[in-house]
């Protein structure tokens, strides 16, 4: 009885550790592609989910990548293609043997499809195509012919779908007659003779409801239709903010042509806040561990490049007080002391108006109450570690004048970087600009500059 009990309390760990893809695994891995050991990589993949073997693939070097694959041999699952970073898909693709390839493709679905199509160069695409059956291949050319980024190149055209007056018994004697059903679906949606959706019934629903009941009885209080051109990433919001399991896509004429499952939404509002942060940091929307030196360096060269220009403002205005600094040394000391916090404290507000901004919290009927509330946060901890500055000035070059220079220049620039950073990215989204791509540079000039000339006109004017 011990050893049974030894024996299931030491299974749960052995399983888990199985699927984990540490370097322990990747080092087996590896070992058997140097083998040229089928048997062991295909007993080390075996368990490993589709997107652990995408991390795989997205970790080891382009050689290693050929012979796993070549090794590997003869299938490869679909699913890993979706998961692959765009730069290495492309690669995999074009190593992948045709007959392999068209194995991997079929078993996706529609919008899986079109995912790995609509970023593959126009050769590759076409030979995904090729492969694909005539009526899958019609419904993935009908959804590229979509706006990119919109509902229709996310949406899955398999759809299960009933007529609003059937019954449950109906429904169920439908889909289990059914050969082509999507590998996951969460509702059923019931539409009119015209084919516009008009609700959802939960699956569980469905399961639980007697034959005899109606289905427009029995449909979710919540129900969100997408119309087939809305940009994704308001898609993803309306999936977040009503908490949606999946909602149908409708054309033009309010047809039903697709849904769009909380999966792909989720994976738009991962792909959105990503490309914030990379933005925001000037490193470029599609940044990722396996691009080429080349690729990087252009990616951040203009940005670098921003900051340089800005640098250089900061620095005439610096060069309008030479006589100065070159009197008082402490000065020198003391002033990037001012403008460091305010360049910290511009960020911190712009974060969090950019973020505000992406998510809807930010709109024309809150916007000035939230701009006042950065200024007086910038007011209140401008004077706070104005007297924390005051004291270091005193106590540090023995007289009082320093410390009201710098604890002024201090007030000045945290006012002045909490209103740039709400309203320089309001501003900008105004405008139709990404003020997550454009905002940080403006902003870290408005601190630099008027923190230098705030400190060193101050102390011209009083210490000299």
């Amino acid at each position: 009885m011990a050893e049974e009990l030894e024996h299931i309390e030491e299974t749960p760990e052995r399983e888990e550790d199985a699927y984990v893809l540490d370097r322990q695994a990747v080092a087996r891995i590896m070992h058997a592609v140097d083998n040229d050991d089928q048997a062991a990589l295909w007993e080390e993949l075996e368990p490993l989910h589709p997107a652990d073997i995408a991390d795989l693939l997205e970790q080891i070097s382009a050689f290693d990548r050929r012979r796993l694959i070549g090794l590997y041999g003869h299938e490869f699952d679909g699913d890993v293609l979706t998961e692959l970073d765009e730069s290495i898909r492309e690669e995999v693709i074009s190593i992948l043997r045709p007959e392999v390839l068209a194995e991997a493709v079929r078993d996706l679905e529609s919008d899986d499809v079109v995912d790995l199509v609509e970023d593959l160069e126009e050769d590759q695409a076409a030979a995904i195509l090729e492969v694909l059956e005539d009526s899958d291949r019609t419904l993935v050319e009908q959804s590229l012919t979509y706006p990119e980024y919109s509902a229709g190149r996310l949406m899955q055209r398999e759809v299960v779908m009933a007529p609003e007056h059937w019954n449950v018994g109906e429904a169920i004697d439908f889909i289990r007659n059914q050969d082509d059903l999507p590998d996951q679906f969460y509702h059923v949606t019931l539409v009119d003779p015209r084919l516009k959706p008009v609700g959802n019934v939960t699956l569980g629903r469905l399961m639980a409801s007697r034959r005899e009941v109606l289905l427009s009885s029995i449909v979710e209080e919540t129900f969100h239709v997408i119309p087939v051109t809305q940009d994704e990433a308001d898609v993803a919001y309306a999936f977040n903010q009503y908490h949606l399991i999946s909602a149908p896509v409708v054309d033009d004429n309010e047809r039903l042509v697709g849904v769009i499952t909380i999966d792909d939404a989720m994976a738009v509002l991962d792909e959105e806040h990503e490309e914030d942060i990379l933005r925001l940091a000037g490193v470029g929307e599609e940044s990722s561990l396996s691009d080429r030196v080349v690729e990087t360096t252009k990616r951040r060269f203009p940005w670098l490049a921003v900051n340089l220009v800005t640098a250089i403002l900061a620095s005439l205005v610096i060069a309008q007080f030479e006589d100065a600094i070159a009197q008082i040394v402490a000065l020198a000391v003391l002033m990037p002391i001012v403008a460091s916090m305010g360049g910290n404290a511009g960020t911190q507000s712009l974060t969090v108006a950019v973020r505000a901004i992406a998510t809807k919290d930010l709109t024309g009927s809150n916007v000035w109450r939230f701009i006042r509330r950065e200024v007086l946060v910038g007011l209140v901890n401008g004077i706070i570690f104005a007297v924390v500055m005051g004291i270091v000035g005193v106590l540090w070059f023995g007289g009082p004048e320093i410390g009201y220079v710098i604890g002024a220049a201090m007030v000045i620039n945290l006012v002045m970087a909490g209103l740039a950073g709400t309203v320089i990215p309001v501003m900008l989204d105004r405008l139709g600009i990404d003020p997550a791509l454009a905002s940080g540079a403006f902003v870290t000039t408005v601190t630099d500059v008027v923190g230098f000339f705030a400190f060193l006109g101050l102390a011209a004017l009083v210490l000299l």
